[in-house]
């Protein structure tokens, strides 16, 4: 396979936060003047936030869209995560009849499975949950992986269009989103917002024309939940982030969530490696390929967002940040890895060479089959500055 550069450009000048561990290869960080990202900036800015307004702004908002207990009211988007078991607790705390809409994965973890039974037996909530056909999703998840490095992609612009298509149909005005993830990570949409309108655009599933995805068993009538509705729909519709009414926290929602009978993989005995927490994105084992997939690109995964966050919130130091990175970036966990590739049928070999052949060799070096920061971006990491450029002659690809 050749060598390509330009799939997923880069900055011209690679450069880490000095305050957390973030590089702004991610899409649309911006890291300031001072060296520190637009997301470090964002969470400092919380201190001067008016939540207390917010609250009641929000108290205002369920208010107006309450019925009396014989409709639905709001529409929750849910995996069987923590922060959705967090929305769901917060909407009927404020006394909302939220409907639960979830796509399905190709196969749930007992933790998730059991997770989303939990959810709806504490809340009493009815929920709706989209089943993608398997046998496309699994040609869809091989199209993705080879053509665009982002596997998930079928069911991830499935969980942003869906619950579009269905406020419109049960004619549900409210919808609700857990946190901006540009404002809350850093991205293009980088600008605290009520609204969640515009959030096809915040470069979580990147917009492929659907013919390209056609042939080889995948039809059009299989992208009826992917379409999305008119702009004038849209406009009909009321949806928003939680994230900008309430201080928002993976962690603290985990410890909510966890007080209320849910469970994080550390509680079921499962370990996985490569990632410093145990509670994000557990749903289907081999789910967690699409995030890790991050690092061949941009060198930097879901792991380094969340240890961005820890050191935000007071939770890790950056020193220790840096250090687990530095030992625990490049690794993907091998079961989800082996349910990743059960599933897709694509050979271990098939995905190394794939993975080798996307890696941004500007911050990657490879070692044997494996891939690891170079020694130019350990070093940026760990003083918080701009990477030196290796050159192709420096590089062992």
């Amino acid at each position: 396979m050749t060598w390509t550069t330009d799939r997923y450009p880069l900055p011209e000048t690679i450069q880490y936060c000095t305050t957390c561990v973030m590089p702004n290869t991610r899409p649309g960080l911006h890291i300031h003047d001072d060296g520190e990202c637009a997301a470090c900036k964002a969470y400092k800015a919380r201190a001067d936030t008016p939540w207390g307004a917010r609250w009641a702004e929000l108290q205002t908002l369920c208010d107006q869209n309450r019925g009396d207990g014989t409709r639905y009211d709001c529409i929750v988007t849910v995996s069987s995560g923590k922060d959705s078991w967090y929305q769901v607790h917060l909407m009927r705390e404020l006394r909302m009849t939220p409907l639960l809409l979830s796509v399905g994965n190709y196969e749930w973890t007992p933790t998730g499975w059991a997770n989303l039974q939990r959810m709806r037996e504490r809340f009493g909530c009815d929920l709706e949950m989209l089943m993608l056909p398997t046998g496309v999703a699994r040609i869809m998840a091989r199209k993705a992986f080879f053509k665009l490095l982002a596997p998930m992609w079928y069911w991830d612009r499935a969980v942003y269009s869906w619950p579009l298509q269905k406020a419109i149909q049960h004619g549900i005005k409210l919808i609700w989103y857990g946190e901006d993830i540009n404002y809350q990570y850093g991205g293009a949409q980088a600008v605290e917002k009520a609204s969640a309108r515009d959030q096809m655009a915040n470069d979580v599933v990147k917009p492929v024309p659907l013919d390209q995805w056609l042939g080889g068993g995948v039809e059009r009538r299989h992208f009826i939940p992917h379409a999305m509705p008119t702009v004038e729909q849209i406009q009909e519709l009321d949806p928003r982030y939680l994230s900008y009414y309430v201080p928002w926290s993976g962690y603290e929602n985990r410890m909510l969530a966890r007080s209320q009978g849910w469970h994080d993989l550390y509680d079921d005995g499962v370990e996985r490696l490569g990632t410093a927490e145990d509670y994000d994105q557990i749903d289907a084992a081999g789910y967690m390929v699409h995030p890790w997939l991050k690092f061949p690109k941009f060198g930097h995964h879901h792991q380094s967002d969340v240890l961005s966050m820890w050191i935000r919130e007071g939770r890790i130091s950056r020193d220790a940040a840096v250090r687990l990175v530095q030992d625990t970036e490049h690794k993907l966990d091998p079961n989800d890895l082996r349910d990743f590739l059960g599933f897709t049928g694509i050979t271990r070999a098939e995905f190394w060479c794939t993975v080798t052949d996307w890696a941004n060799r500007r911050m990657l070096d490879r070692y044997g089959d494996m891939l690891r920061l170079h020694c130019y971006a350990d070093e940026a990491l760990e003083q918080g500055g701009e990477m030196e450029d290796p050159g192709d002659d420096e590089s062992p690809f």
